[in-house]
């Protein structure tokens, strides 16, 4: 049957140029050699369905832009004259990530390679200062990105802010965020005029904005240890509780973008106050702010928010090693609200994995939590809980950063380009990937 060009477009559909269809295929090669490693061009022909021709074009142009570059020889033991790999570069190209939380900051550079080109976290009372001031210590951090990105000759392609948050990503706007205590915050507009104001001109690559938690689950099934896992549940303790739930190999956002606030569950309504105003919701019982508040008095040093997160876990671990009474139990409390909200979260979601961020210290003092946890998850052993980095603040920043590299495809424009249109842009092609829905990296 024909159908008419008119049909087809009343039908909403309008065929692809060539300039798509191309941007389509760099995307696919350079997701293959990212996921599969270095191989010839016949190889890359033959697992992709693309034609070889197509495929040496396409290496070219990846080459010219500085994303791949030609590898070893294969000598497969074949008669003929020996192929020649190629293989993922991406050196010169970076995806900035910053965190913004209760007690720090920090700042991520990834490469395309997912290798780190510069970090660092800086202690920082948020919640006790005004956003202004906080947005201005965001731009000092990215800054220092930024002169380090110069300095070794990286391209930066996206610059994307975690928050733990309400947040309107379209508008770069924070809704509501009750644990820094902001409401209505222009982050995304703050931070390009303080970087403006500090460079002289405005950003020549897109700045965003997402919720920490659907960062972190999007680095994780972009790139984490349980990448490709098309439904998987991320749960951020660093802060409050957060969860970022990837279904069918997209990101929930839900009808207004807010899903994944899990941390507002109610498990005990006679409970302590949250900073969303009820009472006892889940993250007042396995947030670290509930791990410090049970594990300590009010003038501990374990709850002095001056002091860098990863300084005062150290603290907690070491009175947990050697037998703190108090310690201990406020780690198995925690567990155990941990393990009941996680299986709620299972029986809701059936995943097929659960990766607990920042939840190291209770893993390596108490192991008997993850059991627990692992219980919650059941189905004989045919989904497993993991943990996610080791650093809980980097899990974040990782995220974002991760997003600001993996967002959609002309990561680097050609050597020869003009400055006008020297904007770079990759492109996602993983079948029902989440990219074309997550609005937390680079945009050209």
């Amino acid at each position: 049957m024909t159908v008419s060009s008119s049909a087809w477009f009343a039908a909403g559909r309008q065929p692809a140029d060539q300039a798509t269809v191309r941007r389509s295929n760099l995307a696919l090669v350079l997701r293959h050699l990212r996921e599969a490693g270095p191989r010839s061009r016949a190889r890359i022909a033959v697992e992709t369905g693309l034609n070889k021709g197509t495929v040496s074009s396409l290496v070219a142009e990846l080459v010219e832009r500085g994303l791949a570059r030609d590898g070893e020889v294969e000598r497969g033991g074949a008669i003929g004259r020996p192929a020649q790999s190629v293989e993922l570069d991406g050196r010169r190209i970076g995806g900035i990530g910053v965190e913004i939380n209760v007690d720090y900051l920090s700042v991520l550079v990834l490469d395309l390679r997912n290798s780190v080109v510069f970090e660092h976290r800086v202690a920082l009372d948020v919640q006790a200062l005004a956003a202004d001031v906080v947005l201005d210590a965001v731009s000092e951090l990215a800054g220092r990105a930024l002169d380090e990105c110069a300095r070794l000759g990286v391209a930066p392609i996206g610059m994307t802010l975690a928050v733990p948050a309400l947040v309107d990503v379209e508008a770069g706007v924070v809704a509501f965020a009750p644990n820094l205590h902001w409401r209505q915050v222009g982050v995304v507009g703050g931070v390009i005029d303080r970087l403006a104001a500090r460079t002289g001109a405005r950003p020549a690559f897109p700045v965003m904005v997402d919720n920490d938690a659907n960062l972190a689950a999007l680095g994780e099934f972009a790139m984490g240890s349980v990448a490709g896992t098309c439904d998987l549940v991320y749960l951020t303790g660093a802060t409050g509780v957060g969860g970022g739930v990837i279904v069918g190999g997209r990101l929930l956002r839900g009808a207004e973008g807010f899903s994944g606030e899990v941390g507002h569950i109610q498990l005990d309504p006679a409970g302590h106050v949250c900073g969303c105003g009820r009472r006892g919701c889940w993250e007042t019982m396995v947030g670290l702010a509930g791990l410090f508040r049970m594990a300590a008095d009010e003038h501990d040093v374990v709850r002095n928010p001056a002091l860098d997160l990863d300084r005062r876990l150290e603290v907690i671990r070491r009175r947990a090693e050697t037998g703190d009474a108090r310690t201990l139990d406020a780690l198995s409390r925690v567990g155990a609200a941990l393990g009941l909200g996680a299986s709620v979260l299972v029986n809701v979601f059936n995943p097929r994995a659960l990766v607990l961020g920042g939840c190291e210290t209770l893993a390596q003092t108490e192991p008997r939590n993850m059991l627990r946890v692992a219980r919650a998850l059941g189905y004989g052993g045919r989904r497993r809980v993991g943990e996610g980095p080791a650093s809980a603040p980097s899990a974040q920043s990782a995220g974002a950063a991760r997003s600001s590299v993996v967002r959609d495809c002309n990561v680097s424009p050609p050597r020869r380009a003009s400055r006008r249109s020297a904007t770079p842009r990759l492109s996602c092609t993983r079948p029902r990937c989440s990219c074309s829905t997550s609005t937390a990296a680079s945009r050209a």
